[in-house]
C-alpha cells in the first residue's frame, strides 16, 4: 500500500466507533452502501479484512484493531491541530498505556506509575491487566507503551522488546494480629505448620519462596494461592493465613490492611521489570517510572 486514503480510514474509524455501518451512515449522512464500498476499498488497499461478521454485528479483526488504534491517534491529532491553528489550548493529555502482569502487587504498580502525574504536561494513564504473553502481544503491535512484570522477557518469546530492571526487594511476612501473636515469635521457623497464603505458581517469586522454606525445613500449610495480590492481602487481613509482600511496600501494607509484621528475609528477592519496545527509554512517562523506581521505590532495597 503506497498511499493511505484518509477518507476511507475516517469512514472505517466511524464504523468501528459506532459499532456498525448503519449507525455510521446516519452520522455521516451517507448511504450504508456508500460506506460499505469505501470499507471494501480500504480492505483491498490494506490487503486483509478489517471486520468479520458475528451474527448481525461487525467485529474488528486483529488487523482491524491495529488500524483502529492508529486511526484514534491520527484523528485525535487532527482535532488537536485544528485547535492549535485556531489559537486554542488543546488540553489534550499525553496517553500512557501500561500493561501490568496480574501477579505484580498493585501497590508496587501504583508507586511506580504515580510519578507520571508529576510531569509538566498532563498525563492520562490507561492500565490493562493480564498474563505476560498477552500483554507482550499487545506491546508488539504498539497497543501498549510499557509492560510492568515480575520477570524479564525470555529469549524464546518472539517479541522485539527490551528489559529494564526497575529494582528488587526482599520480602516481609505479615498476618492479622491473632495469627501474628501465635506465629511471630521464633520467625522464620515459627512458620512451620502455619497457615500461609502464597502467590500462584505463575509468579516469579513463588519458586524462590518454596526453595527458601525447603532449605530451612519449614512446611507451612498452604491455605490459598492467588494470581491477584490484592485479593491475597484481603484474605490475609481477614486472618486466613500468613502472607508476604515486597519490603518496598511493607509500610503501606501495614497501614492499609492493619496487619502485623512477623519478620523479613533478604534471601528471597522479588524483581520488577519494565519491558518496552525501545532500548533507550524516551516516552516521558516511561522515564518517570524508571526514575521513580530508582529514587523512590527501591532506593534502599539493594
Amino acid at each position: 500500500m503506497k498511499h493511505l486514503n484518509y477518507k476511507h480510514l475516517h469512514y472505517f474509524w466511524i464504523v468501528a466507533r459506532e459499532g456498525g455501518v448503519v449507525r455510521a451512515s446516519e452520522l455521516l449522512n451517507l448511504t450504508p452502501q456508500t460506506i460499505s464500498g469505501q470499507l471494501r476499498q480500504l480492505e483491498e488497499a490494506v490487503g486483509t479484512l478489517l471486520f468479520s461478521r458475528s451474527g448481525r454485528n461487525l467485529v474488528l479483526t486483529e488487523t482491524g484493531r491495529l488500524v483502529q488504534s492508529y486511526a484514534e491517534e491520527i484523528f485525535a491529532l487532527g482535532a488537536e491541530l485544528g485547535e492549535v491553528l485556531r489559537g486554542q489550548p488543546t488540553g489534550r493529555p499525553v496517553q500512557f498505556t501500561v500493561g501490568i502482569v496480574d501477579v505484580v502487587p498493585k501497590l508496587i504498580a501504583y508507586e511506580l506509575l504515580a510519578p507520571a502525574y508529576q510531569l509538566p504536561e498532563p498525563v492520562r494513564i490507561v492500565c490493562q491487566e493480564g498474563k505476560l504473553e498477552q500483554l507482550l502481544a499487545d506491546l508488539a503491535v504498539h497497543k501498549l507503551d510499557l509492560v510492568l512484570a515480575d520477570s524479564p522477557l525470555g529469549p524464546t518469546m518472539n517479541v522485539r522488546a527490551f528489559n529494564h530492571l526497575l529494582g528488587e526487594s526482599g520480602m516481609t511476612f505479615f498476618a492479622a494480629r491473632e495469627l501474628a501473636s501465635r506465629y511471630g515469635p521464633g520467625f522464620p521457623c515459627s512458620l512451620d505448620s502455619a497457615p500461609i497464603l502464597l502467590p500462584s505458581r505463575a509468579s516469579a517469586v513463588r519458586g524462590a519462596l518454596t526453595q527458601w522454606m525447603d532449605e530451612l525445613g519449614i512446611q507451612p500449610v498452604v491455605v490459598g494461592e492467588f494470581d491477584d495480590s490484592a485479593l491475597l492481602k484481603a484474605f490475609g487481613q481477614a486472618g486466613v493465613g500468613v502472607f508476604c509482600v515486597p519490603q518496598a511496600i511493607e509500610h503501606e501494607v501495614e497501614r492499609q490492611y492493619h496487619v502485623v509484621p512477623l519478620g523479613r528475609t533478604d534471601v528471597v528477592r522479588e524483581r520488577f521489570y519494565a519491558i518496552s519496545p525501545e532500548r533507550r527509554l524516551k516516552h516521558p512517562a516511561v522515564v518517570a517510572v524508571s526514575t521513580a523506581a530508582r529514587e523512590r521505590v527501591f532506593h534502599d532495597m539493594g
